[in-house]
């Protein structure tokens, strides 16, 4: 029997520490292009009241994504211990390319995954390179793909990573944009043949377009100065996204859970897409309530509070700081089953059931 499983994680967290207090001389409007009529402390402290966020990353100024994954996915291979020469294929779930300081132009030509082999150094012509555009579920996309190729026998040894740079496509005067951060993670999974039933168990995606494709876009600023201006900003619907999160994420993982014939009661974490922390709380309580179960102390790792949200990166950031012990109270022993779960622009969710 083939497994999927994962035998390396890195990323690229950086250096670079946004506080709040970063946002206090901005200039707030609503989608109107009204000034919003509270002092920015006061939009600042809700802000953070309804996030948990304190504080994110902003990459160097000369750093773009595919330098971010590239660092992250050398922890990844040194990690696993490979020869990078023996990857099949590289698969890169980004949003909007190697977007620079200064020019919010979207940059995917090569791709990202073209990008990152060669800064690897790798020659293997059948290591194939390609990208994933699916919003913040993109990494857990790229994962879903993956797994499908080494199950098929057609790879042994696949590179996820998931990078982005978010500080430079958010709208200075849209308070949403104190939600976004920058960083990389990446991962190795391999094929493993054995008689025990482990890594990738099951797995569940959904796109729910017909109502929801419209709650993340890209549109003008909500200065009316800016918005004379040819550019556009990530935009989000907060409230009809965090309704249609905390409804549709449970029913995925559920979903996933039934398809591992596999019980809430036997999860021993939940890594889930790190955008806001009082949304992520809402999901996971939901679901517990689903089974009728009390939620767990210590179930579901959070690193949005200081690294906020990173989109695609998110996910196996935090997969990596778990891993190597980097977090108190959070850890993953052999034979332990976690879900992995991701809702983002599409309106895309997707949900992943996997035992180490």
């Amino acid at each position: 029997m083939i497994n999927t499983i994962i035998t390396g994680t890195g990323k690229f967290v950086p250096e670079n520490i946004i506080k709040n207090s970063h946002f206090l001389n901005h200039k707030f409007y609503d989608e109107n292009g009204d000034r919003l009529p509270k002092t920015n402390k006061e939009i600042i402290d809700k802000f953070e009241e309804i996030t948990t966020i304190a504080e994110r990353r902003y990459s160097d100024s000369d750093m773009v994504s595919s330098d971010m994954g590239y660092l992250a996915s050398l922890k990844a291979i040194e990690d696993a211990g490979i020869d990078k020469e023996e990857l099949d294929y590289i698969l890169v779930a980004h949003n909007f390319g190697d977007v620079r300081e200064g020019n919010i132009e979207v940059d995917i030509v090569p791709t990202i995954a073209s990008r990152i082999k060669h800064k690897l150094g790798i020659e293997n012509p059948y290591c194939v390179a390609y990208d994933v555009p699916f919003g913040c579920p993109g990494w857990l996309q790229a994962f879903i793909q993956a797994d499908y190729y080494i199950k098929s026998g057609d790879a042994k040894k696949i590179l996820i990573i998931g990078a982005e740079t978010l500080s430079r496509v958010i709208d200075p005067h849209d308070i949403d944009g104190m939600l976004y951060a920058d960083g990389a993670g990446a991962t190795i999974i391999e094929a493993r043949d054995s008689d025990a039933i482990k890594g990738v168990l099951a797995h569940l995606t959904r796109s729910d377009t017909k109502d929801h494709m419209s709650l993340l876009t890209m549109g003008r600023s909500n200065n009316l100065e800016l918005r004379k201006k040819d550019k556009i900003y990530i935009k989000m619907q907060g409230r009809k996204v965090y309704i249609y999160a905390i409804s549709e994420v449970p029913n995925a993982i559920k979903k996933t859970l039934e398809k591992a014939n596999r019980d809430l009661s036997e999860v021993k974490r939940i890594f889930i897409h790190q955008a806001n922390g009082k949304m992520d709380d809402a999901m996971v309580d939901r679901l517990y309530k689903m089974y009728k179960l009390p939620k767990p102390e210590f179930i579901m790792p959070m690193t949005v509070q200081e690294y906020g949200n990173s989109s695609v990166a998110t996910l196996p950031t935090l997969l990596d700081i778990v891993k190597h012990d980097e977090k108190e109270n959070y850890d993953i022993q052999e034979g332990d089953l976690v879900v992995f779960a991701s809702v983002g622009a599409g309106m895309n969710i997707n949900a992943m059931a996997y035992q180490f």
